[in-house]
């Protein structure tokens, strides 16, 4: 299957749709993450707060893919974020994972009440120019934040992981990421399997392109040009998830379920502009 692939500001591509691994630990973390780069998958996304690089270098190396065509994605927790503990928290990373270098690694909150999401994208635009990431991106950052890395740093972060799905579908923000050319990847695409999953709008729509739910979802993010970051165990609901560009939502399709939207559409009321994650 080849995947299609959205550009960033600097030229570097990224798969449309990726691989979440939250939870997936550990020898069978391993083996799942390994079977989801074996079905196709080429954007593969942890943190170091998931406690599973581990799993996921192992995964790549077990996969018959080769290294060069998957991009490995970690992230930077909040108590980190003083520079010299960011250095040594990519270096951590890179050493977990058995792999000779990441290729995105992200501010993974900016903590704004803390205030050191400078000093730590600094950091990781240092690591970059070390050789131990190739690129540098953001998640959960807003228009202000991205604007203050860009300014103290020169350097446009390559993605910014936000939450968004169909009940938060984030339009200002997702405005923001195009107008400096950053990538808005979704992380809880399908709203943590809550019971979007299970609104009327979905299901016809769903029913329509005789596709699941999910896929349904799934494909309205890849037509608004956000990346989805799925997570999903077996085989069959891997493979599911990645059949999203064999059918096409019409425009009244992708207006209805942009029309779920909710004032309180956050899944954990994880506000960025307040939200810490250490």
């Amino acid at each position: 299957m080849t995947i299609p692939t959205l550009t960033a500001q600097d030229g570097t591509t990224i798969p449309a749709i990726g691989f979440g691994t939250y939870r997936l630990r550990g020898e069978e973390g391993a083996d799942t993450v390994a079977r989801a780069i074996d079905a196709g998958y080429r954007l593969i996304d942890s943190a170091s707060s998931y406690e599973n690089e581990g799993a996921v270098g192992a995964a790549v190396r077990r996969s018959g893919v080769a290294r060069e065509d998957v991009l490995v994605t970690s992230k930077l927790p909040g108590r980190h974020h003083a520079h010299d503990d960011a250095v040594r928290t990519v270096e951590e990373s890179v050493l977990r994972t058995g792999l000779d270098h990441l290729d995105l690694y992200l501010v993974h909150w900016p903590n704004p009440r803390v205030g050191r999401f400078v000093e730590a994208y600094e950091a990781l635009v240092e690591c970059r120019d070390r050789g131990l990431v190739r690129h540098v991106g953001v998640s959960n950052f807003l228009p202000e934040h991205l604007d203050a890395v860009i300014a103290a740093t020169g350097v446009t972060p390559v993605v910014n992981q936000v939450e968004l799905h169909p009940y938060f579908p984030q339009p200002l923000q997702r405005a923001a990421d195009a107008e400096r050319g950053v990538v808005t990847e979704a992380w809880s695409p399908i709203g943590r399997a809550n019971d979007l999953l299970r609104d009327p709008v979905v299901a016809q729509v769903a029913a329509a392109h005789d596709v699941s739910p999910v896929q349904a979802i799934l494909r309205w993010h890849v037509q608004l040009g956000v990346v989805p970051l799925p997570k999903a165990s077996s085989p069959e609901r891997q493979r599911e998830n990645l059949d999203v560009f064999s059918f096409e939502l019409t425009t009244h399709e992708m207006n209805a379920l942009t029309g779920l939207a909710r004032a309180d559409g956050r899944t954990n009321d994880q506000d960025p502009a307040v939200y810490e994650e250490l």
